[in-house]
């Protein structure tokens, strides 16, 4: 195994890596700067002033939803674990459906900068955008732990780079990256990268597809015979005992884990249209309609971007083997570069990881972007100023925010380095799910819900949420938990969804009985229900 480290850790040429990590910053750098002369209103930086078409923003979506995990973990989890892997791409992928059916368009019409602007719009405001964004930054911080931790073990291996010192290193380094890209871009320059970082990853994603694909003369089921036999000679008894064209290996040993596997279904499936990074996207268009094409461009690119993601998988399990796979750093998530390697030698290396550094910085963008929006338009300007603040004092404590949450989020990915990170953003679907969906579904098409139904729902789905995943395997109790030497495993699944995700619901419901004497306002109500549904006034949220 000690052979197996030193050889995974030693591909590729590490000069010629960072080289071209470095001409990417500056490429988009250049890009960033250009677009931070036309951000001078708060509209420009949180949504880019809405002037994106609906193709430009699919491609941004895309470039947005498809991050570390997509590319770095899944792959990895399809090459260690075969079919079971694959089901974060169907749960990912399937997910987008219920963004375009019920959340899309009628988000579009009623809000303005973030997800607390459809909240409040019949409810009490400050109570709701207080509960509202402390939501979007507990989902915004879980998933930059993941986008992190995926950053750390990926440059560690392409820079050869030993230890947690060095790993930790490369963590504040992106960190600190993600932080200028927002400073001086805000959403225009974030959204211009992230389209630029799309058509590179679903690009480069490709091109390794057909090379796989080459190598078995088209036929999958070849491809997953030889991928079969480099695990069953693995040297670990327990991965060489794997079915890797069949469920189990990851979610089969026992019933727990069945069940875990149906709780992580469940999170990924609901959690993507409560993620307030992808609802805020939908503001970046000028209209409903622009909205909806943009989901639909986004779901092509997605889907394919899936696709390729199986082949990869299985590529890598056929030509790197998972002993070489796990006994890198970053482990599972190395998988994608290690094939890129054995696909394309040195310089392919360099390209695809660069694509997947890419792919970290344009993401944590977008999240950076998001969570800083949150508290400057919800927390600071309508819950503290009450309303009084100017434009350029939310633009100000955004930029402040942004700082802040990037010290933050650098701690946390260095503590959540080597763990996998599609594993990780399920945890942030997860809470989006319980938390943020059912009050958005509520406050979109139930009359009688209410204030205290919307309190209930984000503040209890985010403390049954978060107190599970707190006492689950993925924390504690297990090798490869956050904190492998301690033990306060008292919850069997590692992720929650199964349980928090309709406590969330029936919260909503309870608070909505409890506060039923508290009267809101009809007119309020009967004007949201026309303009999400109708996009009549929706002027109204995007003029002021």
């Amino acid at each position: 195994m000690t052979n197996l480290a030193a050889e995974a850790a030693s591909v590729g040429n590490p000069a010629l890596n960072i080289a071209i990590f470095v001409a990417f910053v500056v490429i988009t750098m250049t890009i960033v700067i250009r677009a931070s002369k036309t951000t001078k209103k708060a509209s420009d930086f949180y949504t880019g002033g809405g002037q994106f078409s609906g193709p430009q923003n699919g491609f941004a979506i895309a470039g947005d939803y498809l991050s570390a995990a997509s590319f770095l973990g899944i792959a990895g989890a399809i090459a260690v674990y075969g079919y079971d892997g694959f089901l974060y791409s169907v749960g990912f992928l399937v997910a987008w459906l219920v963004a375009l059916l019920l959340v899309a368009e009628l988000l579009r019409n009623t809000g303005r900068f973030t997800m607390a602007d459809v909240l409040s719009f019949r409810l009490k405001e400050r109570p709701v955008r207080m509960a509202a964004a402390l939501s979007t930054l507990t989902v915004s911080l879980f998933y930059l732990l993941a986008q992190m931790a995926g950053a750390g073990g990926l440059v560690a291996l392409l820079l050869d780079i030993e230890g947690k010192t060095g790993q930790a290193i490369v963590v504040a380094v992106v960190g600190v990256l993600m932080i200028v890209y927002v400073l001086v871009g805000g959403m225009k320059g974030t959204t211009y990268v992230q389209m630029v970082k799309a058509v590179l990853l679903i690009a480069g994603a490709g091109i390794m597809f057909f090379l796989v694909l080459f190598a078995v003369k088209g036929n999958f089921s070849t491809l997953l015979a030889q991928a079969q036999e480099t695990v069953s000679n693995s040297t670990d008894d327990a991965v060489a005992a794997r079915d890797m064209a069949a469920p189990g290996a990851k979610y089969g040993i026992s019933n727990m884990s069945k069940l875990d596997f149906i709780s992580l279904g469940i999170a990924l499936v609901l959690g993507t249209a409560g993620l307030p990074h992808v609802l805020m996207r939908f503001y970046t268009v000028p209209t409903a309609k622009e909205a909806r094409r943009s989901v639909t461009w986004a779901i092509g690119l997605i889907g394919a971007f899936y696709l390729f993601t199986l082949v990869l998988g299985y590529g890598a399990a056929k030509m790197v083997g998972p002993d070489k796979i796990l006994a890198a750093p970053g482990k599972e998530n190395a998988a994608a570069p290690l094939l890129a390697f054995e696909l394309g030698g040195t310089i392919f290396l360099a390209i695809i990881s660069a694509v997947a550094f890419a792919t970290i910085l344009a993401v944590v963008a977008g999240l950076a972007i998001t969570a800083s929006a949150s508290f400057a338009h919800d927390i600071y300007a309508s819950v503290i100023k009450r309303g009084n603040a100017t434009e350029e004092q939310q633009v100000r404590v955004s930029r402040i925010t942004v700082v802040v949450i990037g010290v933050v989020s650098i701690v946390l990915g260095i503590l959540a380095m080597g763990q996998n990170i599609a594993f990780l953003v399920a945890l942030a679907f997860a809470v989006a799910a319980s938390a943020n969906l059912p009050t958005l579904l509520f406050s979109l098409f139930w009359k009688k819900f209410n204030t205290t139904g919307a309190l209930y729902s984000i503040y209890g789905g985010l403390l049954v949420c978060i107190g599970l995943i707190v006492i689950s395997p993925a924390v504690s109790g297990k090798p490869t938990s956050m904190f492998p030497d301690a033990d306060f495993d008292f919850f069997p699944m590692s992720n929650p969804g199964i349980v928090s995700i309709p406590a969330g619901f029936l919260l909503a419901v309870i608070g909505t009985y409890i506060g039923r004497r508290k009267v809101e306002n009809a007119a309020k109500q009967a004007e949201m229900e026309v303009r999400s549904l109708t996009g009549v006034g929706v002027e109204k949220a995007v003029s002021h």
